[in-house]
């Protein structure tokens, strides 16, 4: 069983301290809101479902909440969390975010930042997602994604030739995979060290 979200805080702001001083220089083309919260007390991960009428790459699909960078962001998290109070009409101070973990490219190789924040007790929050943007918002226990029968992957070739390996997390309401569930992966490997066996592997990188 995992310790609550709170014992996790000051722990997780030292190792993510330098990667935050970093990701908050650069300029990233888009960021995510990764969610923390907790339901009925025990840790969980919010996922969004987009809407299906969007148009682009990932309607339809389970996401964090987030999107491009807007000229007037400052930062990686102002676009987090901008992005998160548009989509789920909750508006975030800043000292809830916990850092950011590395970036990760999307398909089209643009550079996304991954802000981890803890929203805190699910049930202390009134959500509002926006119907244009999100078709469902649901959340996965840290115990949920952390047992291996929950966990798959995806072997992808080009060309006839093996080239990578992703995760994906199944049984909850909504499949996870793709960019998400690299970033989940990500957050599963800082918060849970030891408990979870990495499933991303590309060819000829270590």
């Amino acid at each position: 069983m995992l310790p609550s979200l709170h014992y996790f805080y000051q722990h997780i702001l030292r190792l993510l301290e330098k990667s935050t001083v970093r990701y908050k220089k650069e300029t990233m083309g888009a960021a995510v809101l990764v969610s923390l919260c907790s339901v009925a007390g025990d840790p969980a991960i919010l996922y969004t479902l987009r809407s299906s009428t969007l148009t682009g790459l990932y309607k339809g699909q389970v996401s964090f909440p987030g999107g491009k960078r807007d000229d007037s962001d400052q930062d990686a998290i102002t676009t987090a969390l901008r992005e998160t109070q548009e989509e789920l009409g909750i508006q975030l101070k800043e000292d809830c975010v916990w850092g950011i973990m590395r970036p990760v490219p999307d398909r089209t190789n643009m550079m996304v930042a991954s802000v981890l924040a803890n929203l805190g007790p699910l049930e202390n929050l009134t959500l509002k997602p926006n119907p244009q943007e999100v078709e469902a918002v649901f959340t996965l226990s840290f115990s949920h994604l952390l047992q291996e029968k929950n966990q798959g992957y995806t072997h992808y070739c080009r060309d006839g030739i093996y080239r990578y390996t992703m995760p994906v997390f199944l049984h909850g309401p909504h499949r996870v995979w793709g960019l998400t569930a690299i970033v989940t992966e990500l957050t599963l490997e800082l918060l849970a060290p030891g408990k979870y066996r990495r499933r991303t592997y590309v060819v000829g990188r270590h």
